[in-house]
């Protein structure tokens, strides 16, 4: 019990250290925010003081400025002063001044006036400026918060998208963990299936070789012994293997290569057109990034985006059937399967040009409809609602004659030769037809582009887009043109007929039983190069019974080792099994022993702690005083106090735990004393225990309650602090509008002050001026009257 105390104890001064620990940093944390909140409230009283200082000068400037203005307005109430007293004194001397003097005068005040106006206007001009400026910048707040707004919600977006793409990670990461493992098993089922099909391939050979000589012997027989015509039937006939021309398979490959390159560039010019036209729909007439564009051209544009599924096969398709064409087979369009299935991607295509045809149209018509649209652009559009028509209604074309000429690989007599010739000089016309249809397009569409390019609202984008959609329209017209020029030069190949057939020359093949026929012609020539190679030499009979018995006594042994290796295998495991056990075993063993140890070393030391006792509270010989450690001692002062009195061994028991003694009859009375000692002795350290545990537990709670006030307190100051750097960044943000304000506002005031200084200095010119005429004036004046008087 002492030992769990003393634990309890170690763990909660443990305890009481860490949280400590942790008190001594919540609280330099808190010493640290009150500090930096204390700089920040600093220097938002540093910021507030120099704005009431922008805000006093700004006072004082407006105070000068009305000075200013009584001033000049002071000045001019003089100048009225100063003509009235003029005119007076005129009037008082009775001069009347000459007829040039007036004009002059007159101009003056004219000019006088004039700059009076001009200065009016410039301060109706000055004020109108304020007040536009003043309502800009009232859009501009409101613009600002509208793009904080819209921030705002793009982080929220961005961060659901990234939380989004964080699970997909996750999720893909998951799979790949579990697929990797699938890998793995699929690996091993792979090396099971490769040594089954090795296994499985050795006995096809052994069949194979006695199907070729069953074969060979069979059909010895049968040209010995049945004579047998396949050419009287049809059915039969169509079978045999045709005699091969190998000139128009190569032409016919050739044919298809350059047919593919052909598809390419068109592939590409289409893809081309197709994405060009959705980025147009994005931009005109309206901008997509900076407004909605319609329902009708966001479905227009969903369309367009789709291009590339019903674009891209057409290339595939014609690779597949270029593929097909090799040396060995047969070309003919009872035998190409491969153009059923680039019919069925060029149809797609044309039921996607149907499917937008609409929304084009509608398209042009809202172009048609937009405010800076005028009438020539309207007759393009128009034109080019025509262009889209007819070239939607040339695929069509194509496409129907593309399915014809794939019917004969699905059945029989499903288009005769000559019609067959009929239907390739048709589709070299509608080739030609496209050619001239698109050429009109990108006539009309060049057109178009010249004039939009005039408009006062086109932007640097729209003129890229319309000039990489001139290019794909040139690059879409190059490509039909060359199309049609290869199909019509190799219009005579396509029409001619391969001299493929039957033999006799009467009938036409069968599409189903064509796959037939070219199955014999593969193993005709697989035939033809089985007998032309040599054989390899064989093995001697002898040689062979003796590598027989060989391989058997090594299978047999190999069987033997085999099971050898398995048991050797099943023991190892037991093995490993029983050593798991014992070392298990031999733990646990550990553990008791230590166990035992720590107990007997308890027991050591209560036995020793009682005997320390028992030497305090009674008499003890000088054998017990010298070593009262053990239970052999005791015995022995037993004997020596008494060794006539009979010995009784029993067996005490006591808070410390089970202690063997002998006792004698007469020392009853002492073992009770000292038994009621120790247990008085150890309930007072238990209860010295007791209250230090409920101290240290008072404590603990203490300062657990302190720890969290201190971290409910640093929370409170962090927040304080964010709201304090927020009030901090719109102060300065204040700040700093206000001395820009400031700034604009002083610079005017300046440009002002300066133009009034360059008034008021030509008007004292202008007065200057006058009163140095007054006074010539006055001269020639008295010089008059001198005369006068003289005379």
């Amino acid at each position: 019990m002492a030992a769990d105390l003393q634990s309890k104890y170690t763990k909660l001064a443990q305890e009481y250290s860490k949280l400590r620990a942790q008190n001594q940093v919540l609280k330099k944390a808190v010493v640290d925010e009150q500090a930096t909140s204390g700089s920040l409230k600093d220097e938002l009283k540093q910021r507030e003081q120099s704005l009431r200082r922008v805000e006093q000068e700004m006072d004082s400037l407006s105070f000068r400025n009305q000075q200013l203005a009584k001033r000049v307005e002071l000045l001019q109430e003089e100048l009225v002063a100063t003509e009235a007293k003029g005119k007076k004194n005129k009037q008082s001397k009775g001069d009347s001044p000459s007829q040039p003097n007036l004009q002059t005068q007159i101009v003056f005040d004219e000019d006088l006036q004039k700059k009076i106006q001009e200065n009016e206007r410039l301060h109706i001009q000055f004020y109108e400026a304020d007040e536009q400026h003043r309502r800009q910048e009232a859009q501009m707040k409101a613009r600002l918060e509208q793009l904080e707004k819209d921030s705002d919600q793009h982080q929220a977006v961005v961060e659901g998208l990234t939380g989004k793409y964080m699970e997909n990670i996750e999720k893909l990461q998951s799979d790949k963990a579990r697929l990797e493992v699938k890998a793995q098993t699929l690996e091993r089922e792979a090396k099971d299936c490769r040594i089954r099909t090795d296994e499985c391939q050795q006995q096809l050979r052994k069949y194979q070789m006695e199907l070729n000589r069953q074969l060979k012997q069979s059909s010895s027989v049968i040209q010995e012994k049945v004579p047998f015509n396949d050419t009287k039937f049809g059915d039969y006939n169509s079978l045999n293997v045709p005699p091969h021309n190998r000139r128009h398979q190569l032409r016919a490959r050739d044919v298809a290569g350059q047919a593919l390159g052909f598809i390419q560039d068109l592939v590409a010019a289409l893809l081309n057109f197709h994405s060009y036209t959705e980025q147009r729909v994005h931009i005109y007439p309206l901008d997509s990034s900076i407004e909605t564009i319609s329902p009708l051209n966001q479905k227009f544009s969903q369309y367009l985006h789709e291009n590339a599924a019903y674009v891209r096969p057409l290339e595939d398709g014609l690779v597949q059937l270029h593929q097909s064409i090799t040396e060995d087979t047969v070309t003919m369009l009872e035998t190409v399967n491969k153009l059923q299935d680039f019919s069925k991607y060029f149809s797609a295509y044309t039921r996607f040009l149907q499917k937008i045809l609409p929304y084009q149209l509608k398209s042009l018509q809202e172009e048609c409809e937009a405010p800076l649209c005028n009438s020539s652009l309207t007759s393009k559009n128009q034109e080019l609602q025509d262009d889209m028509k007819r070239v939607t209604s040339i695929f069509e074309k194509l496409q129907t004659y593309i399915s014809l000429l794939a019917l004969p690989s699905l059945r029989e007599d499903a288009l005769p030769q000559s019609s067959s010739s009929a239907v390739f000089t048709q589709l070299a016309a509608s080739l030609h037809s496209l050619h001239d249809a698109i050429k009109e397009m990108l006539k009309h569409y060049s057109q178009k582009a010249s004039m939009e390019q005039e408009l006062p609202t086109v932007t640097q984008k729209m003129r890229t887009t319309n000039e990489c959609l001139l290019s794909s329209l040139g690059s879409l017209t190059n490509s039909t043109h060359k199309i049609a020029t290869f199909f019509s030069n190799n219009l005579d190949f396509f029409t001619s007929s391969p001299g493929y057939g039957p033999r006799g020359g009467s009938g036409a093949l069968n599409p189903v039983q064509a796959e037939s026929m070219l199955g014999n012609k593969k193993q005709a020539s697989a035939y033809m190069q089985a007998v032309r190679k040599a054989r390899p030499e064989s093995v001697p009979y002898t040689e062979a019974l003796t590598n027989r018995r060989v391989l058997t006594s090594s299978t047999e042994s190999r069987e033997g080792l085999t099971q050898q290796v398995l048991q050797s295998q099943e023991k190892m495991a037991r093995l490993e099994q029983e050593k798991e056990h014992w070392l298990l075993e031999a733990q646990l063993g550990r553990v008791r022993l230590e166990k035992e140890t720590q107990r007997i070393t308890e027991l050591e030391a209560q036995l020793s702690a009682a005997l320390g006792g028992t030497s305090n509270t009674a008499p003890v010989t000088a054998a017990s005083q010298d070593s009262p450690s053990t239970s052999g001692h005791l015995d022995l002062d037993c004997e020596e106090r008494g060794a006539s009195r009979d010995k009784e061994s029993s067996q005490s028991s006591s808070l410390v735990g089970m202690l063997l003694t002998t006792t004698c009859s007469e020392d009853v009375s002492e073992e009770e004393s000292r038994e009621h000692l120790i247990k008085s002795h150890y309930m007072s350290r238990v209860a010295e225990l007791t209250s230090k545990l409920q101290m240290a537990d008072s404590k603990a709670v203490h300062f657990h309650a302190e720890c969290r006030a201190l971290a409910r307190r640093l929370t409170i100051a962090e927040k304080s602090r964010e709201t304090m750097t927020e009030e901090l960044k719109v102060a300065n943000q204040n700040i700093s509008r206000l001395q820009d304000e400031l700034a604009t506002t002083k610079r005017s005031y300046e440009d002002q002050l300066s133009m009034m200084s360059d008034h008021l200095c030509s008007m004292n010119e202008t007065l200057s001026k006058q009163r140095e005429e007054i006074d010539t004036l006055k001269l020639g004046s008295k010089g008059n009257s001198k005369k006068n008087k003289g005379r």
